[in-house]
């Protein structure tokens, strides 16, 4: 017999079919791993429960889907601050790419996924696509890699949609600072081969906390050959796939020097243009200003053919890249959904960001799109995954949710409590992150997670991926020349 729990706090968001809806003093009921009920506090408080959860002031929301996911230790804390002369030094140089090594071993590997699937957790993520640096690899991610991350996400209780990255080239910068990709063909094809080995393992655990997808690297690291396998076994399998793609100018002008077409064109020819191809970033398009600033119908062709395009504001705000624009997309009915890309995962700090650049773009206060960020979170997520189970709470979802408290002095007063939440909070104010109906994280604290121990872990494991840094550059320079401190140091 499954377990009945009723969840309660000052506010729930809930679905009603049509949209997402506020109800004050609310309360979610769950039977097992499925929403029986969604609505007041009082009628659902009438039902016999085996657990009661009571949140107290705080808002109870569909649980966060991050399909960008950081599976790794922060980098962007050491290149989002780069001068353009040292931007070159965050990519292996041409020499080592010819005898490239792994700074972690397999152990200190599963470690730093751990402390990352934990970070996932407490900022209130319960569904999520990894990713990872490429820097600090010897190539790419393995079989074996992902084998690991799979039991510990369901050992944490996270809903993963995994598999290994994959690459024929890799990103290099010659004695000369110039930036080009070099191949290894058929590590590429080794790669794919793993991914898909991956897959097969995933139908045999028959875990529903771990599906199988196919997660191949940024596509100037792929050849056109490779994109067409990638396809068709997508096809042949019914893989979801995510390609990081049209994301930067560097990308555009190599592939169009490189193959005479536009990413955009690279990826439809490929047949990977489809509603199972996921995005992440999707900025760089012919309606940038950077690119033409006309429309061309670039984000027309990604809405017809179903893609999804994640859109991490937090991230693109770090590294001056900005989507132009979020409102535009979704008029011409691109599918949005939220990634975080990078660290910290705290996708309310990234609808924050993404709200107030769309009021700067539009020079209008009204043009913050906070609703359309919360739909791209919840229900954006889950028709990129295909699962519309997800990213709602409403009788028969799925019961992932999250919860933020609202009582802490520092939220300041309650006006709405998803404006509240988003102007004056963060992700880290998640006080409950369930997943299929199970507690993952309640208030701050993970069951079989010694929460300092593992920081620091990964405080060691940073600091020695920051010291491998000075071999991949090209000019050797040292830490302190790459990663110059705000002030000098006395």
């Amino acid at each position: 017999m499954s377990m009945k729990t009723l969840v309660t706090a000052s506010w729930v968001i809930a679905h009603d079919g049509r949209s997402h809806v506020e109800i004050p003093d609310g309360a979610v009921l769950i039977d097992g791993d499925t929403v029986l009920d969604v609505g007041d506090r009082a009628e659902l408080g009438r039902h016999e429960a085996d657990q009661r959860i009571d949140l107290g002031d705080a808002v109870v929301t569909p649980g966060l889907i991050d399909l960008d996911a950081l599976t790794d230790i922060d980098h962007l804390i050491l290149d989002s601050w780069a001068s353009p002369d040292l931007a070159s030094g965050f990519v292996w140089s041409a020499d080592y790419f010819a005898a490239p090594r792994a700074v972690f071993d397999a152990e200190e590997r599963r470690t730093v996924r751990e402390y990352a699937l934990v970070q996932l957790a407490l900022h209130g993520i319960t569904s999520y696509m990894p990713i990872a640096s490429e820097v600090h690899s010897d190539w790419a991610e393995t079989y074996e890699d992902f084998v690991a991350l799979a039991e510990v996400s369901s050992r944490l209780g996270l809903r993963g949609f995994l598999g290994p990255s994959f690459r024929s080239g890799v990103n290099v910068v010659g004695a000369d600072g110039r930036r080009t990709v070099m191949f290894d063909e058929e590590a590429g094809r080794r790669g794919l081969a793993e991914a898909l080995r991956f897959l097969d393992h995933t139908e045999q655990l028959a875990d529903p906390l771990v599906t199988g997808v196919l997660l191949p690297c940024r596509i100037e690291t792929l050849t056109p050959e490779l994109l067409k396998d990638v396809a068709e076994a997508a096809h042949r399998r019914d893989a979801l796939v995510r390609l990081h793609a049209l994301q930067g100018r560097t990308e555009r002008d190599y592939i169009e020097r490189a193959y005479g077409r536009t990413p955009l064109q690279l990826i439809a020819d490929s047949g990977l243009l489809s509603d199972r191809l996921i995005v992440p970033h999707a900025v760089v398009l012919d309606v940038h200003p950077d690119v033409l600033g006309t429309d061309t119908g670039n984000v027309a062709t990604l809405a017809d053919a179903g893609v999804s395009i994640v859109h991490c504001p937090l991230t693109n705000a770090r590294y001056a890249h900005n989507l132009h624009t979020f409102g535009g997309y979704r008029a011409q009915g691109a599918n949005l959904c939220l990634g975080t890309d990078s660290f910290p995962p705290d996708l309310i700090r990234g609808i924050d960001m993404g709200t107030q650049v769309a009021k700067l773009q539009a020079g209008d206060l009204g043009q913050g799109h906070l609703s359309g960020y919360f739909d791209a979170l919840w229900t954006g997520g889950a028709k990129a995954l295909h699962r519309p189970d997800l990213g709602r709470l409403a009788a028969g979802a799925t019961a992932d949710l999250a919860a933020f408290a609202l009582d802490d002095f520092r939220m300041g007063v309650t006006e709405d409590p998803l404006r509240t939440l988003v102007l004056n909070g963060t992700a880290r104010d998640a006080v409950l992150t369930m997943v299929a109906g199970k507690v993952v994280m309640r208030d701050g604290s993970i069951p079989g997670v010694d929460l300092p121990a593992l920081r620091r872990a990964g405080q060691r494991l940073f600091d020695q991926m920051r010291a491998a840094y000075p071999e991949r550059d090209h000019r050797g320079r040292t830490q302190d020349e790459l990663f110059p401190p705000v002030f000098p140091r006395g």
